[in-house]
């Protein structure tokens, strides 16, 4: 990785805007090395060792984190009117430059990564690649062999689109209302207007994984935290 200005890592790590950390640069509040850096233009590398007041800075290449999704909130990072998924996240991670990949309906919990690597939000929202969704569904009525056979094939939408093949499983017969999806696109409301099409309503909606990454079941609703190691190289697997 190329090296890059020291004010642009503060301010990338969340320490504050651009203006806000060469102040404290001047200030002589940051060390690259064990050496007093006083210059917000000195150029630094992954390998140098920065320390901020006393915090050493953790620096990676790119950052990744889950969230479990509130249902009262949009997947978007500013909105006038509505509350976006944003507005969950610290006020240093807010000045991270994160960004949700994919998006959620405003209506639907559940997992939503944030990310700063373009490359992989890139590779997990285009329709190219076919990255599997998996959620988990409350439907109005009971889910039937021929709903499961008609998401095989593809369902015609509201607006004469044909969707992809989709599986639809009951994990428990006893209650065929709650049932598993997983979709393999994004379309608008898509789940919602699937079900729709065959006359049902989804009741309570959750995604559940992506890819191989699978949502922290001890995540609160709104609540988030960053990828462990491991998650990242689950994250990456193609």
């Amino acid at each position: 990785m190329a090296k890059e200005r020291l004010d642009k890592v503060l301010g990338n790590y969340g320490l504050g805007s651009r203006s806000d950390v060469k102040k404290e640069i001047y200030q002589g509040c940051v060390t690259v090395n064990g050496q007093i850096i006083k210059d917000p233009g000195f150029k630094v590398s992954l390998d140098d060792v920065i320390v901020y007041y006393e915090e050493v800075l953790e620096r990676k290449e790119f950052y990744y984190f889950m969230m479990n999704k509130a249902p009262d909130c949009i997947t978007a990072t500013e909105d006038p009117k509505e509350k976006t998924v944003m507005d969950y996240l610290s006020s240093r991670h807010q000045n991270m430059n994160l960004f949700p990949v994919g998006r959620l309906d405003k209506e639907t919990e559940g997992l939503l990564l944030f990310t700063t690597d373009g490359t992989l939000a890139h590779y997990y929202t285009s329709p190219k690649h076919f990255v599997e969704k998996e959620y988990y569904a409350e439907i109005s009525d009971e889910v039937t062999v021929d709903d499961i056979k008609q998401f095989e094939h593809g369902i015609v939408l509201d607006d004469g689109y044909k969707t992809l093949p989709a599986r639809l499983a009951i994990p428990n017969p006893g209650n065929p209302k709650v049932v598993t999806v997983w979709l393999k696109e994004g379309k608008y409301r898509q789940i919602r207007r699937m079900f729709q099409s065959l006359g049902k309503e989804v009741l309570y909606l959750k995604r559940v994984k992506m890819g191989n990454l699978v949502l922290d079941p001890n995540l609160t609703l709104g609540s988030y935290r960053e990828l462990t190691p491991e998650e990242e190289t689950l994250l990456k697997l193609r």
